[in-house]
């Protein structure tokens, strides 16, 4: 038995091939090492203990050498030729120590903390040692203290080994870590950082405790979106023509110029992002080449290993040492490989974070024709679905080079076992190949497909959410959801007809093993009857085999992953290559006090390059410190005039140059999700006495003393919860505190009261207002301010008609003194005695009732004028057990993370929306799958272990059909298994989806006013996307490889029952470690989707308000506060894919346990196994460290993507409307109004008396924030009734349906709402009328000669927000919205507020003749509208403090005399 210990090692060998191996490699690599080393100069690291402790460790070592030199120099000098070997080992072993010594300076001097070099160098010294150290320790235990000496030299060598786990102190020149919580990988070790074990203090605390975003680690320097952007966007930049070299291009030239750069800018994007991130992904490509290395290594042990159980005159050891060496292979396999894919994951997080950055930037340079190309929804859907893609190809890209190598090395193996018959392989493999081209190019035209609808779908949520009032005002969200479901079928089919072709493609590659085998096998043994097919050539075929499968599973795969990463690399490229806004537009330069402060010279203007210009001949020059009025008639172009200036317009000639910052109030005022003060300030210092000057300028001061925190108070998305009057005048002070040179004003006081008006015009913008020695160019419908402008702009059709002062105007006797004669005429009528109403039908009837909003928050915001819900209604009086003080003013609620493992309600909630009836078939088809496969594979083992007879098997054909059968019947079950997932995942995706959209549409107000929309949009983009797609794929894996990890298990207790002990415990250890880990797993993708919503969030708003950001020159701070999002974003992903790498590393290594188990209880059981059951047993353990791979991934993809199921179906548990249910008649429908009446702080009481037998025209009026919006949402039941009733028609409107309600009723907004569509679906979206009523509606609303000289008519498509459309004709197209309905209750809410006086006349004489047997309630700024009505409600602080006739009321000289007087009307 002797020769069965390593004592058969000879002396010699352990003296050379032992000691110099580790030394060779040290030379070798110590030129390589010293170079990088001084390439990379990380600073100086000051002498620290542990490096004192390896210098010292290594004198020792060195002079140990040099002893035992000399030792055998003197003992040995009569024999030294015959030991000159054990006379040169020790010199070299001293030698390579010193080179140590020196390595540790050189590191030490250049700031390396940890050295990779050194490790593997001890590591490998320590393992040669072990060899003698056994023989050693024999002889030791015979002969005492003599080997001492080398005891001693291996415990130094061991300290030495264990000195290397530990990282050295930072080095001087490092950074200060400012950092509130760094990244432990920066002060790994290197063994720490190949076991991630500096990850292991998470995982521990995420296990103890739900981990909050306190605990996650700081973004480390490289990864943080300022270090990679500016990189990243210098690459894109540098090859950047905005034309090719040259002058002007003719049109068609300058087209295919276009057309080719937008064809490149894929490539160009791919790169760009390859130039920053390539060599890092290189280096990860490197590990992957290591790691296949091994991969094939190990069927060659394998061969051996089956070599010695068939040859019985082998020694033990050899047995062993394959075990081992087995071993040993496995996990320098799995550690190469998790470095590769933690690279790869580190490289595509990066590539997030660039196209993110670029993005964003982008949106902030685009120019309006562009912009008008892509929508909200379309860019939200770049940064989210397709960085996602990139991201997938990152890690996968390298399998399509890889892989085909992979094949041919497997492939060659087999030809040296099987010879000639590989290639029926090879031809099985060819078969394979175009069937799975075919599939991933069709799947790639459906996934655009799907795409193209998933961007629709997205897209118009994206407009439902922001038009969700309008959506509720006329009754339409049946007809949006319609829309929507419609969107989402097209994209269901296409992702069903995909998702079958990738069960054909999945299916061939499952049973591919299978097919490459048996038709190997079939041709071997029909060649020739000699043929014998033993253990050896079996089951190293069959492991080559299973390698093989692996890159022909992620070919196709990674074949479809570059696909559609190439579809979203041009759909990127081609957002970034739009055109952008030109610096040139506008000549920028310093302020000139005595000049002119702008300058247009002979301007033609558009909104394109290839549009027809919507400004024409435009000069006027604009002296500093004047105020310009420009007026004119709705869409005659004077916002165009303002975007012209600012230069957001397309310069077709001449020149515009403006002198001085400029600061610009749009006509519709953008208003961040942020604190009032904040939109005020908008990033500039505080200054008190300042910004206290310009609130109470722009009549803010009122409104700061009612809100719950003053001007902390947080104000919602878009302003939703202010009044018109007050988003406009934030918007102004906004612009008053940036003391700008030159102001741009469209508009600002069409949206606010008349007394209010004059406020803001006497003290912002007038001669004696704060801006009086500023240049103030005013568009305004307000004619009676411009008599003080010192130059007035008349614009007809895109030109500037007239120009000159107000007395000049006048004597010319043009277009400006037709406006003022309409504007006197008009005002003489106000002035006309009050007749009394006229007589007519009734129709509207309200009894005592008392408003009561519904929940914002705690404290309840309630908004004015027009938004659901009035700041202004606010009880300033706090109750003492409201919230504390820091949460006063809060609106929003963050999207908050859940903490926990997923409950299993989510998973039961998931699965019986597939229903019994898929979930059955599936489990029946994967029980039957895994049979089959373990049926052929033990056939085969059968088979191996057949005796040959006279040179041959007998019955080899009946064994290769039945072994044909088997695999048969698992390919077709693996077809059914992932079909019936696939399926049912669409069904359950249709369900959630469906319900996601009915919760959120039923939802009130309140519920959106608190809820940003990012937050939505998150959810029906990237949740639904993972419900669609990921939980599907992630189940298919997670149950294939459960299965195939208990058919392994199954077969190894077959071979040796033993492997129990083993297989026990591990798999407790296995459950262990996977809980451990999944706590804190699921807990990070809660965190990351949590902070995803404020990215989109932020895009969101950007976009919109762009040309704001632009004006005010704050592009630089929104970029840095996209970055800040970025980056909290990827706290929380970068420790998510780390935490999967983590668990990887360490439960492979309990599958590679396995594999040593098996091997060596083979080994001990060698006289009783036979070398078939062992091939079996040992070829298929060595497939668990995969597994187990595949089952941690696919688990913890499930885990984490189920949370999506949780964040989708947490909206189902919201307030809900009252009915939630579409009624198609008037039916009583009970309901308790008190039940919204908790936690309000304030109500808005009415009272009015019943109308019996006249028509009433009913004016509501009060200063801004009186609350009388909040009336008209009580008749909408926006705002359900807490007291009383409201009466229509005699029918309790409480009672009956809501969309019956506001079906029958009709509003004329203030804010006018357009949807993307045609202008017909914008009028009518449920095709409820005849073209004709259409057009008669029009012409009413005085757009038909507009809507005729459109090319397509009623056709004519309407961009995202009706942005090709001026808001004057936004505003008439609402108007013709209300002729339509013709219902007998109508509701004008300002609705003429941004129309000239001539055109607001026209709708007041439609509205009078049009609507003559109806109930019209207007809310008016301008009291002349509603003096010939038959009462006025005049209303304060939530209150009707006055009600009668607009004579009546004169006469009691109370509030409504006041106003009237301020007016001008008295």
């Amino acid at each position: 038995m002797n020769t069965g210990h390593l004592d058969y090692l000879t002396q010699c060998f352990q003296n050379t091939v032992l000691v110099w191996a580790p030394c060779v490699y040290l030379w070798i690599c110590a030129p390589f090492y010293f170079l990088y080393l001084y390439c990379n100069d990380r600073g100086y690291i000051q002498l620290s203990n542990l490096c004192w402790a390896k210098m010292v460790l290594g004198l020792i070592l060195a002079s140990f050498g040099f002893v035992e030199f000399f030792y055998v120099l003197l003992e040995k000098n009569q024999e030294i030729e015959q030991h000159l070997v054990f006379l040169l080992s020790p010199v070299v072993r001293s030698l390579t120590v010193v080179l140590v010594i020196c390595t540790v300076h050189v590191e030490r001097v250049r700031g390396c903390r940890s050295s990779p070099v050194l490790f593997i160098f001890w590591l490998l010294a320590v393992l040669c040692s072990l060899v003698p150290l056994r023989a050693k320790v024999r002889l030791a235990v015979d002969e005492g203290v003599r080997y001492v000496a080398f005891f001693s030299y291996f415990s130094v060598q061991l300290a030495q080994l264990l000195l290397c786990c530990f990282a050295e102190q930072p080095s001087s020149a490092a950074k200060p870590v400012s950092a509130k919580n760094p990244c432990p990988v920066q002060d790994a070790s290197f063994l720490s950082k190949i076991l991630f074990w500096w990850f292991s203090g998470l995982v521990v605390k995420g296990y103890r405790k739900p981990l909050q975003v306190e605990d996650l680690w700081s973004l480390r320097e490289e990864d943080t979106s300022k270090r990679i952007i500016s990189s990243v966007e210098e690459e894109w930049r540098a090859p950047c023509e905005s034309l090719p070299p040259g002058s002007k291009l003719a049109e068609q030239t300058l087209l295919l110029w276009k057309l080719k750069k937008e064809q490149s800018s894929g490539v160009r994007l791919l790169r760009t992002l390859g130039r920053s991130f390539g060599p890092y992904f290189l280096l990860g490509s490197l590990c992957l080449v290591v790691h296949d290395a091994f991969m094939f290594s190990i069927p060659q042990v394998l061969s051996l290993l089956l070599g010695f159980m068939r040859d019985e005159d082998a020694p033990l050891w050899k047995g062993y040492f394959y075990a081992s060496l087995m071993f040993l292979l496995s996990c320098l396999q799995s550690l190469f490989n998790h470095q590769y894919m933690y690279m790869c994951f580190t490289v595509g997080m990066r590539v997030k974070t660039a196209v993110m950055g670029l993005v964003y930037r982008k949106t902030l340079v685009i120019n309006s024709a562009a912009r008008r190309t892509c929508t909200v929804g379309e860019i939200v859907n770049l940064v989210s679905a397709d960085t996602q893609k990139l991201m997938d190809f990152v890690v996968y890209f390298n399998a399509v080079w890889m892989a085909p190598i992979e094949i041919a090395l497997c492939l060659f193996f087999l030809w040296q076992h099987l010879g000639p018959s590989a290639l029926a392989g090879i031809a099985t493999v060819i078969l394979i190949f175009p069937l799975n081209g075919f599939i991933a190019k069709k799947r790639s035209k459906l996934q655009e497909i799907q795409m193209k609808y998933m961007d629709g779908r997205i897209k118009l949520m994206n407009e439902i959410l922001n038009g969700i009032k309008f959506l509720k005002f006329y009754a339409w969200e049946k007809a949006f959801q319609n829309q929507v479901l419609d969107y989402r079928e097209k994209e269901l089919k296409a992702l069903k007809k995909s998702q079958i072709l990738y069960s054909i493609s999945i299916a061939s590659f499952s049973s591919s093993s299978f097919l490459i085998a048996f038709a190997m096998f079939g041709v071997y043994i029909l060649m020739d009857h000699k043929n014998v097919l033993d253990a050896q050539k079996v089951f190293v075929s069959m492991a080559l085999i299973n390698i093989l499968k692996t890159p022909l599973s992620q070919l196709p795969f990674a074949m479809s992953t570059t696909m559609q990463a190439a579809v979203s690399l041009k759909r990127l490229g081609k957002f970034l290559c739009q055109d952008e806004l030109k610096a040139s537009n506008v000549d920028k330069g310093p302020p000139s006090p005595d000049g002119d402060a702008v300058v247009v010279e002979n301007g033609m203007f558009s909104w394109s390059k290839e549009g027809s210009p919507c400004l024409k001949r435009i000069g006027v020059r604009v002296p500093s410190g004047s105020l310009v009025a420009v007026v004119g008639h709705v869409g005659s172009g004077k916002s165009s005039l303002l975007s012209a200036m600012l230069g957001e317009m397309e310069k077709r000639s001449g020149q515009i140059s403006v002198k001085g910052s400029v600061a610009y109030v749009p006509q519709q005022a953008w208003i961040q999700n942020a604190s009032l003060r904040d939109n005020i300030m908008f990033g500039q210092d505080r200054k008190e006495s300042w910004y206290k000057q310009v609130v109470e300028a722009c009549a803010l001061t009122p409104d700061l003393k009612i809100l719950p925190a003053g001007d902390e108070t947080e104000i919602g998305e878009k302003g939703l919860n202010l009044s018109g009057g007050q988003k406009q005048r934030v918007s102004l002070a906004r612009a008053v505190y940036r003391k700008a040179d030159v102001y741009l004003l469209d508009d600002p006081l069409s949206a606010v009261d008349t007394h209010v008006g004059q406020h803001i015009f006497d003290k912002v913008v007038g001669p004696k207002g704060v801006l009086k020695d500023k240049t103030r160019i005013l568009v305004t419908h307000g004619l009676s301010f411009l008599p003080q402008a010192d130059l007035i702009l008349v614009m007809v059709d895109g030109e500037i008609t007239e120009i000159g002062s107000y007395m000049d105007l006048l004597g010319q006797q043009g277009a400006f003194a037709d406006l003022m004669h309409a504007y006197t005429s008009t005002q003489h009528k106000e002035n006309i005695p009050y007749q009394g109403p006229k007589k007519s039908s009734s129709r509207l009837s309200v009894t005592d009732f008392m408003l009561v909003p519904r929940e914002l928050s705690k404290e309840q915001l309630i908004s004015g004028d027009t938004s659901s819900t009035s700041l202004q209604n606010m009880d300033p009086m706090s109750d003492p057990d409201d919230d504390p003080v820091e949460d006063l003013g809060r609106l929003t609620k963050a999207d908050r993370a859940h903490t926990g493992r997923v409950k299993l309600e989510m998973y039961v909630e998931y699965f019986q929306t597939i229903g019994l009836r898929f979930i059955l078939p599936i489990i029946f088809l994967y029980v039957f799958q895994q049979a089959a496969s373990l049926s052929y594979n033990y056939w085969l083992s059968l088979w191996a272990d057949d005796p040959v007879v006279n040179g041959t098997q007998i019955d080899a054909d009946l064994k290769l059909g039945v072994f044909g059968a088997l695999g048969v019947a698992q390919g077709v079950a693996v077809f059914g298994t992932t079909v019936a997932i696939s399926l049912g995942g669409i069904i359950a995706s249709r369900h959630l989806h469906l319900d996601l959209l009915n919760n959120v549409l039923h939802s009130p107000m309140s519920f959106f006013e608190c809820t940003p929309s990012g937050n939505l949009l998150n959810r029906f983009s990237k949740e639904i996307d993972a419900i669609d797609c990921m939980i599907p794929d992630g189940l298919k894996m997670m149950l294939s490889y459960l299965f195939k990890l208990l058919e392994v298990c199954i077969i190894v207790l077959m071979a040796t029952p033993f492997a129990m002990v083993v297989i026990l415990p591990l798999t407790i250890l296995y459950a262990f470690i996977q809980s451990f880990y999944v706590a804190t797993s699921c807990q990070l993708r809660r965190l990351e989707s949590v902070s995803r919503s404020p990215i989109y969030t932020h895009f969101n708003e950007t976009v919109q308000g762009a040309s704001v950001i632009r004006a005010f020159g704050e592009q630089p701070r929104f970029i840095l506060e996209a970055n800040s999002r970025v980056d909290h974003n990827q706290t929380s992903y970068f420790p998510r894919f780390v935490a999967t790498r983590w668990l990887a590393v360490n439960l492979e290594f309990l599958g590679n346990i396995l594999v040593l188990a098996a091997s060596v209880l083979s080994v001990m059981g060698k006289d009783t196994l036979s070398p078939g059951i062992v091939g079996l047993a040992v070829s298929h353990s060595l497939q668990v460290t995969g597994i187990l791979s595949w089952i941690v991934r696919s688990w913890t993809d499930v885990e984490n993507n189920i949370v999506s199921v949780e964040r989708v179906k947490e909206y189902a548990d919201t307030p809900k409307e009252v009915s939630i249910t579409w009624i198609t008649s008037l039916v009583p429908f009970s309901i308790i109004p008190n039940a919204w009446t908790q936690h309000q702080n304030g109500q808005s009481k009415t009272s009015l008396c019943a109308f019996k037998r006249e028509r009433r025209s009913v004016g509501i009026v009060g200063r801004t924030g009186a609350g009388k919006s909040s009336l008209a949402l009580g008749i909408f039941r926006i705002l359900e009734a807490a007291k009383g009733d409201i009466f229509i028609d005699g029918v309790n409107i409480a009672e009956i349906g809501l969309h019956d309600l506001r079906s029958r009723i009709t509003i004329i907004p203030q804010d006018p709402v357009l949807f993307s569509g045609t202008l017909r679906m914008n009028l009518d979206p449920f095709n409820s009328y005849s073209d004709d009523d259409v057009w008669s509606a029009l012409e009413f609303a005085h757009l038909k000669d507009f809507v005729s000289g459109l090319p397509e008519k009623l056709n004519y498509e309407c961009s995202e927000g009706g942005e090709n459309l001026s808001l004057g004709q936004r505003q008439l197209l609402c108007l013709a919205r209300a002729l339509l309905r013709k219902t007998k209750v109508l509701v004008l809410d300002e609705a003429t507020a941004a129309v000239d006086l001539e055109m607001d006349n026209l709708i007041q004489t439609t509205i009078r003749s049009q609507f003559e047997g109806c109930t019209v309630l207007t809310i008016a700024h301008r009291l002349n509208t509603i003096m010939d009505y038959t009462r006025v409600i005049v209303m304060d602080k939530g209150h009707i403090v006055e009600i009668d006739s607009p004579s009546g009321l004169i006469a009691q000289r109370g509030q409504f005399y006041s106003m009237c007087r301020e007016a001008g009307l008295v």
